[in-house]
């Protein structure tokens, strides 16, 4: 006879620390919130811009663009959510600005859906999970993988493959057959974009998008990646959720740019429930969840840890 298994939701609602109703009310959606919450991310993009402008002739135009790009990476957050249609009721909505997002950062959005949706069918599982994170075997490689020269890389030579109507061999595993020609039309659509706005500055000899852009999303991309490892690097590569996947209790900033996804474990449970549900299901779920105190700078600490045991114990 096959065990139930039994997850952290299951526990909570067993336990009576979470009821049905409530999570059903967990789960409703509205374009409300996250109307205002766009509302207040454009007007910190329009300060971040503004403090690029205003440092134009200075050194300060580096950590300007620095922090300019730390918020542009972060559309990252956005899009996931619009993936999971999460962010609106309105589902159009969540393909509009999860498109638009994808624009930003270079990510197509119809392709990352896919992923995406392979990614909670088999998270932290060696050769299947599209997105897993491996633990880095040294120093050395923990701070490539940090650096983001393997994310560009890789994300280049996919839109490009893409662009060139072929798919590599895990690709084919989580994208439909009859979506095959759909992802090639979005690479071409977004390479086609990108082509555009180059030639436009060309001819008006205004590159100002170089700086206020493109360089910040390439500085601001490490601290993506270093936010990224967190979710599940270091956690056992098991099937297990309240095993494989990490939550981080991090300063409201922080959660404000991730829009709540720092509540990951929470997350993965239940992916239907909205961002600005996390905190309330994370009250009902922290005792049975791997919950990390010290947030990212937790996390890493917790990685370095495990890189350098494994180290010492290979040169035994």
């Amino acid at each position: 006879m096959t065990k139930a298994i039994v997850t952290p939701l299951t526990q909570a609602l067993a336990e009576g620390k979470l009821t049905r109703e409530e999570l059903k009310s967990f789960m409703q959606r509205s374009d409300a919130p996250s109307l205002r919450r766009l509302a207040v991310w454009v007007l910190i993009l329009t300060i971040t811009t503004t403090l690029v402008a205003l440092a134009w002739d200075s050194w300060l135009i580096w950590p300007a663009m620095f922090v300019q790009g730390i918020v542009l990476v972060h559309h990252f957050s956005i899009q996931h959510e619009c993936v999971h249609y999460t962010v609106f009721r309105t589902r159009w909505l969540n393909d509009l600005v999860g498109q638009i997002c994808g624009l930003i950062i270079i990510l197509p959005h119809r392709f990352f859906r896919y992923e995406h949706c392979d990614h909670h069918t088999h998270t932290q599982i060696n050769g299947e999970d599209p997105e897993l994170i491996p633990m880095p075997k040294s120093l050395g490689e923990y701070l490539y993988y940090i650096s983001a020269i393997p994310y560009w890389r890789g994300k280049f030579t996919e839109i490009f493959r893409h662009a060139s109507g072929r798919l590599s061999e895990v690709e084919l595993r989580f994208i439909p057959k009859v979506e095959h020609a759909a992802v090639y039309r979005d690479a071409r659509w977004m390479l086609g974009i990108y082509g555009l706005i180059f030639i436009a500055m060309a001819v008006t000899g205004w590159w100002g998008l170089v700086w206020y852009w493109i360089i910040p999303l390439f500085l601001g991309e490490p601290v993506m990646r270093f936010v990224r490892m967190t979710e599940h690097v270091g956690r056992p590569t098991v099937p297990q959720m309240s095993e494989n996947t990490r939550t981080n209790l991090v300063s409201a900033p922080w959660a404000f740019l991730c829009w709540n996804m720092n509540y990951h474990a929470e997350h993965h449970y239940v992916a239907s429930v909205p961002y600005h549900a996390l905190p309330r299901l994370h009250e009902k779920l922290k005792d049975h969840i791997h919950v990390e105190p010290d947030g990212y700078f937790g996390a890493h600490r917790e990685i370095i840890r495990q890189l350098f045991k494994k180290t010492e114990a290979v040169g035994k």
